[in-house]
């Protein structure tokens, strides 16, 4: 990972962090670009900034949700694109089961700040 790939990443990781701790559909949808394509954890497609607060809105009110992220390999593409993949471990409730999906986002300049264009959920476990 480059320095300045690696240093982008990880503060944009550690913002999503937070609102997802506190299932802030407000600070999390701020970190997505104004066109951004969103595949989370169920089938639907959510489009732009509101989609994205339209999806955490409808997520269960969890008590304490946290996640953590590893293997965390980003790629600078052009000046402006950056290509982030990891593994995302989600711990929801003690009723819940931990959940780890594969986890990719597209990150792009957007009027001088750096925002989510793409993100995508998959399962860890093969498909095929």
């Amino acid at each position: 990972m480059s320095r300045e790939a690696d240093a982008i990443v990880s503060a944009i990781i550690a913002k999503w962090c937070a609102g997802f701790a506190k299932l802030d559909a407000a600070a999390l949808s701020s970190l997505y670009a104004k066109n951004a394509f969103f595949f989370g954890s169920n089938p639907k497609l959510y489009r732009g900034r509101d989609g994205v607060a339209d999806y955490f809105n409808g997520l269960p009110r969890w008590r304490q949700p946290s996640v953590g992220f590893s293997a965390v390999a980003a790629a600078q593409v052009v000046p402006d694109v950056i290509n982030m993949a990891a593994v995302a471990s989600f711990d929801l409730d003690e009723e819940a089961a931990p959940l780890s999906v594969k986890l990719t986002w597209v990150i792009v300049r957007e009027d001088g700040d750096w925002k989510i264009a793409s993100h995508h959920v998959s399962s860890k476990a093969a498909l095929i």
